[in-house]
């Protein structure tokens, strides 16, 4: 049966039951199948032609001069019908990459009544800052951060580069192509590894984690698509300090360490909390070996939000209070032999955080493969 547009609009949804009620269904089943292949036909085209989109998008952002800006921003100011995604996100990061910030204000601020750039300036600004561009020097930017169209979730961030924030590793895209660093290893200094034969008795604590601080740990490596990740916190009777951690991780019940025995590689380092921030800054920024990652701005975003609910920051906190209580907390990095993860190309890395009040432990654990 090859039925043309009009059969489909004479065959309205009356005829279509009084056929099947008079014992005719063969004719409205066929033409159902029909539109599920017109349907999955033009599903597969618009994924064509969303990659092509993306790809001119791409050469628009990354050439360099002004007229090559001017056409960007003419088809992101454009009224865009449904399913056409411009990947405000990933052109943001791109422009904040090949162009100095300066020739990016004055265009980026002209007059957008209908704010269809909001999303591309929110992102550039906070490219911008973990580039380490002093947004202050461009008054013109001051309402970059505010959208339109209801509250913004990178509103929450520092308006300035941190001191956390000084230790990044960015991508670097052409036209063709894109190169990044590699995996993630554990650096010899600041080793703690507890000695072997570990004790094989395992520890009394529980896993306290809600569903939500479950979700904010993981929310680096779940925003770079990672290929698992695990959370788990425990609040203990007493204080432990921290020389007490490394012996006692691997003790605890957590999937992480399942099976890890005695003997089983367990490694672990002391590492200052900037350094634990662009490791997850690096997770949720660039993604896994099969993602492309939520980009700078909102990489930004998710890594201080997993090291902000690992360290027990309080709820509601601003970035500064988070920040301060980040310092306070023992960071601690961790690779094990346990089947959870399985060191496969330096995708896996454990990370644990003891509370400035040294009363509860949080650990993220993260896998790339699959």
């Amino acid at each position: 049966m090859n039925s043309t547009d009009d059969d489909f609009r004479r065959f309205s949804w009356q005829t279509a039951r009084q056929r099947a009620a008079q014992g005719d269904s063969r004719q409205v089943a066929d033409l159902a199948m029909e539109l599920t292949d017109r349907i999955e036909t033009a599903a597969k085209k618009t994924r064509e032609h969303q990659g092509q989109l993306a790809q001119l998008v791409r050469v628009l952002a990354i050439t360099p001069g002004p007229d090559s800006l001017t056409q960007l921003l003419r088809l992101f100011t454009r009224r865009q019908g449904p399913g056409v995604d411009l990947a405000p996100r990933f052109v943001a990061s791109l422009l904040a990459e090949h162009r100095e910030a300066a020739d990016l204000v004055g265009p980026l601020s002209e007059r957008d009544p209908e704010g269809r750039l909001d999303e591309l300036r929110i992102c550039l600004f906070h490219e911008l800052i973990l580039r380490g561009v002093d947004m202050d020097a461009f008054p013109k930017t001051s309402d970059w951060t505010r959208v339109r169209y209801g509250d913004h979730p990178l509103v929450w961030l520092p308006r300035h580069r941190g001191a956390l924030e000084t230790r990044l590793t960015f991508p670097s895209r052409s036209v063709n192509g894109s190169a990044r660093s590699g995996g993630v290893t554990l650096p010899p200094d600041g080793r703690v590894d507890p000695p072997t034969p570990r004790t094989p008795e395992r520890s009394a604590l529980v896993d306290s984690a809600t569903l939500y601080l479950h979700q904010m740990i993981i929310a680096a490596p779940k925003a770079g698509g990672w290929g698992d990740s695990e959370a788990w916190v425990f609040l203990t009777d007493e204080e432990v300090e921290p020389d007490r951690v490394p012996a006692l991780l691997p003790t605890l019940p957590m999937e992480c360490v399942e099976g890890l025995g005695a003997t089983g590689r367990f490694e672990i380092a002391r590492r200052p909390a900037d350094e634990i921030w662009n490791l997850l800054y690096a997770t949720a920024s660039m993604g896994g070996m099969y993602h492309d990652g939520a980009h700078g701005a909102f990489g930004r975003l998710w890594a201080w939000k997993s090291m902000a609910a690992l360290s027990d920051a309080p709820a509601g906190a601003s970035a500064e209070e988070v920040e301060h209580h980040i310092g306070r907390t023992t960071w601690f990095h961790f690779e094990s032999d346990a089947e959870w993860f399985h060191n496969d190309a330096f995708a896996d890395y454990g990370i644990a955080a003891l509370s400035p009040d040294r009363r509860r432990i949080a650990v993220l654990a993260a896998t790339d493969t699959d």
